[in-house]
């Protein structure tokens, strides 16, 4: 199916014998929701402690570590999930559904890269990455500057991250959300 407002160039060989064709609806089925806690990773020097642990997924901007609060840049989400044989069925499609991301995923299954979403609907197909068993789910999630900017505006902040000539946010500008915001779950399409 395509997402929303998506298009696809059609090209016919020979004429076509028919003037619609209404295909069936694929039969989508929740398999899990991948519950917390996530562990999650960020890059040296940009002012996020090394890794945090989130009991469940919500902005960084919510955090009450300043260090996650004001990030801009990747933070990297992990977790394992267990799949039970019977969701890998012949011919079934298993996709990992992100929910809600701020502002661009980079999803890897098993250590094999599965692309980059930047629009909804956020979700990618894990079929041929999956496997019975455990499996590790690593998903890359970069933000816009915007939260660091306005963390370095804070009083007290002796070493600044960004560096612009130009600096349209303050202190108490309102931070954008950011990170994985989820909810994630593996669903299977027919």
């Amino acid at each position: 199916g395509l997402e929303p407002w998506g298009t696809v160039f059609v090209v016919f060989r020979k004429a076509a014998t028919a003037k619609q064709m209404a295909l069936p609806k694929p039969v989508e089925t929740e398999l899990t929701t991948l519950q917390g806690p996530w562990t999650v990773t960020f890059p040296a020097n940009l002012g996020a402690p090394a890794s945090a642990t989130l009991p469940e997924l919500a902005s960084w901007s919510e955090n009450k570590d300043a260090g996650v609060k004001y990030f801009s840049g990747t933070g990297t989400y992990t977790k394992t999930v267990d799949v039970p044989a019977k969701w890998l069925k012949k011919g079934a499609r298993v996709w990992l559904e992100l929910g809600d991301v701020k502002n661009l995923a980079e999803v890897e299954v098993n250590g094999k890269p599965l692309g980059q979403v930047w629009h909804a609907p956020y979700r990618v197909d894990v079929s041929a990455a999956l496997k019975a068993g455990t499996n590790a789910i690593t998903i890359k999630v970069t933000n816009a500057w915007v939260n660091r900017m306005i963390g370095d505006e804070q009083p007290g902040v002796r070493e600044k991250i960004t560096m612009a000539d130009v600096k349209p946010y303050k202190a108490n500008s309102p931070l954008l959300a950011s990170g994985l915001l989820g909810p994630v779950k593996l669903v299977a399409e027919k």
